[in-house]
């Protein structure tokens, strides 16, 4: 991967970077740094006077949950396997509906934003993702997809931990949750998320001796160590600076894109606002629901992927008209997929792997991985056949270049390569 792709410099920073790299010439590193040194403390003791810091500095990562556990059959379908059909006999998507991507597999008839960043490159598809020993439970399986470390305890989110790695410095709106309830995932030891669902109702509510206790907090500069209190200070510090930029951001944007109909679009068309007003934020994280399909799964998924489609090609649009295309990537996964049989009410029950999706100007479009056998399966459910980590792992060390993920996934992971 080229670490240089997706920054940028000023004459400043090219300065630093020159008496830097010439200060180390004299104590015989030479200014093009050999492989061994490039990963040592030096190096990036140089980078971080430099005022480079650690990975791609100017990009970001847009994290998109599609709650209730999507079925990735009837999304990713393998149009040419017939037990497929078989298994599905009245909810499968007809052959002749398919949105074909190749001779084996298709979209579901409704995302045509899908298959239009598809067959322009710009999306690439992980098969059968999931992760060993799996849980069926909602609760169990997201926390293990928020956490990234399944079946085992964790205090923090793999975005809070990877946040903390990346940029070891609390900032203000360095990570923004859009939902009502601040997800586990976002969860931080250094930074503050900003969540909001509504940006015209994110405002600090309370008595008027709350709110002028926590203006007071905020206002203050921290004393001594006290890290309870220094933590209140933040989240008064960041909610008290954050939540005018936002109304204003996203009360000013007016875009000239579609990004159809729903909250599904109408989140990600916040998130263009933000960025599109400069916000400093690096991750923001928002969901998508309604994908727990027990019953009439085929109307569901119609009205779902319709939204779904329109709200993410429209942001890429989006993205793309206001110049920032090159510096955003969007990641999406579910908790767990569905089995391969359909059940009695039209729909299907609880199952393991699902397909997650990365869409951005600079993705390598196409497939990755293997998709799971339809008849090779585990009690009715599809195999996983990538460690949905691996996609984790893709996106920190490929996109946002952070240097090691084991930190933050506990163990190593290879990457995908879908990042040109």
């Amino acid at each position: 991967m080229n670490k240089n792709h997706g920054e940028s410099c000023s004459g400043n920073c090219r300065s630093r970077r020159d008496f830097i790299l010439s200060g180390l010439s004299a104590i015989g590193a030479g200014a093009a740094l050999p492989l061994f040194l490039r990963e040592t403390e030096l190096a990036m003791a140089a980078n971080a006077v430099a005022g480079l810091g650690q990975g791609n500095s100017d990009r970001i990562l847009i994290v998109l949950e599609l709650s209730g556990g999507n079925d990735g059959l009837n999304t990713v379908v393998p149009y040419a396997n017939d037990e497929y059909y078989r298994a599905r006999p009245t909810i499968a998507v007809s052959k002749s509906a398919v949105l074909r991507l190749s001779d084996e597999f298709g979209f579901h008839s409704n995302l045509l934003g899908f298959e239009r960043m598809f067959k322009d490159g710009e999306m690439a598809v992980a098969h059968g993702c999931g992760y060993p020993n799996p849980s069926r439970s909602h609760f169990e399986s997201m926390k293990f997809w928020h956490t990234g470390v399944p079946n085992a305890p964790e205090s923090r989110g793999w975005i809070g931990r990877f946040a903390d790695e990346y940029q070891p410095e609390a900032k203000s709106s360095y990570i923004v949750n859009i939902a009502k309830e601040q997800a586990f995932a976002v969860k931080s030891a250094v930074h503050s998320p900003v969540v909001f669902s509504d940006p015209e109702r994110f405002v600090r509510i309370g008595s008027p001796e709350e709110k002028s206790v926590f203006e007071e907090i905020a206002r203050k500069k921290a004393k001594g160590a006290n890290e309870s209190l220094n933590f209140v200070r933040a989240i008064a510090s960041t909610a008290e600076q954050s939540s005018e930029f936002i109304r204003n951001a996203c009360a000013e944007y007016h875009s000239m894109q579609d990004y159809g109909y729903g909250e599904v679009g109408v989140d990600l068309k916040r998130i263009a606002a933000m960025i599109k007003a400069g916000a400093p934020t690096r991750i923001y994280y928002a969901s998508f629901g309604g994908f727990d399909t027990h019953v009439s799964q085929a109307g569901t998924h119609n009205g779902l992927f319709n939204r779904l489609g329109d709200a993410v090609l429209g942001l890429l649009n989006d993205l793309k008209m206001m110049g920032r295309a090159d510096d955003v990537a969007i990641m999406m996964f579910t908790e767990f997929g569905r089995r391969v049989k359909e059940n009695a009410s039209r729909g299907t029950d609880h199952g393991v792997a699902s397909p997650m999706f990365i869409v951005g100007k600079r993705v390598k479009g196409g497939f990755y991985g293997q998709h799971p056998s339809l008849t090779d399966l585990d009690e009715g459910d599809l195999k996983m056949t990538t460690d949905f980590r691996t996609v984790y792992a893709t996106m920190m060390k490929e996109w946002m270049g952070l240097s090691d993920a084991k930190s933050v996934l506990k163990a190593d992971f290879p990457t995908l390569g879908a990042f040109a």
